[in-house]
């Protein structure tokens, strides 16, 4: 199942900083303060595509993995970018609180398996449902945007929804919903528009370690 907008999320934040952290583990994530609105570009010093604020399209609070640098320029993974795209903001001072976190997602679609990373070891493994025929799982690198109570959004996403920040390309002929993809309750196998599925005690548990910002590498 694929994911509709509008819904409340339950807030989730990195330890967060006012300036860029030094190197000291972990992945650097950036927040957009309230208030703020920061141009989003394609490239740096390109023409700007839109208008990111500080919360995400279920109003939650808008955190961005920042995986590359080009001076005060920040490459950051984006739902209002394309799959496979980085979107680029410029560093502006008061405009953006800083933070790291220490966790990535992995999931690997031929085992079906979503593999839990803290640095170079593997915590959890947690059996997932995929994108059947036709409607796959989109590959690449995402990141974590909301988490959710399902109950919100309806009784077929079970008890949590992570929200990722890729979107499917490909949605069932006739579908009128969202196309965010995320992991959420539902069946096992190659059975989904494209959401990874997992148990209830699993959701609990990503509900509970992962913070917004999480980057997630979904594989063949």
């Amino acid at each position: 199942m694929l994911v509709h907008l509008a819904s409340p999320t339950v807030p989730s934040s990195p330890q967060r900083h006012s300036s860029r952290p030094v190197d000291s583990g972990g992945a650097v994530v950036a927040a957009v303060n309230p208030g703020s609105r920061l141009a989003l570009y394609s490239r740096p010093n390109g023409n700007s595509v839109g208008v990111l604020g500080s919360r995400t399209v279920y109003g939650g609070p808008l955190t961005l993995p920042v995986v590359r640098t080009r001076g005060d320029w920040l490459g950051v993974l984006t739902a209002a970018m394309p799959n496979g795209q980085l979107g680029w903001v410029k560093e502006e001072a008061g405009a953006l609180t800083f933070g790291r976190v220490g966790l990535e997602l992995e999931a690997d679609l031929s085992r079906q398996l979503l593999r839990v990373w803290d640095d170079s070891r593997v915590i959890r493994r947690i059996r997932v449902g995929i994108g059947r025929p036709g409607t796959s799982t989109p590959t690449g690198r995402f990141s974590i945007t909301d988490k959710m109570p399902g109950a919100s959004l309806g009784p077929y996403y079970g008890c949590c929804l992570l929200a990722l920040s890729g979107n499917q390309p490909h949605p069932p002929p006739g579908w009128t919903g969202g196309a965010r993809l995320a992991i959420h309750g539902g069946a096992y196998g190659a059975v989904s528009a494209g959401c990874l599925h997992a148990s209830t005690a699993d959701l609990r548990y990503l509900m509970r370690v992962v913070r917004l910002g999480t980057e997630i590498v979904i594989h063949a």
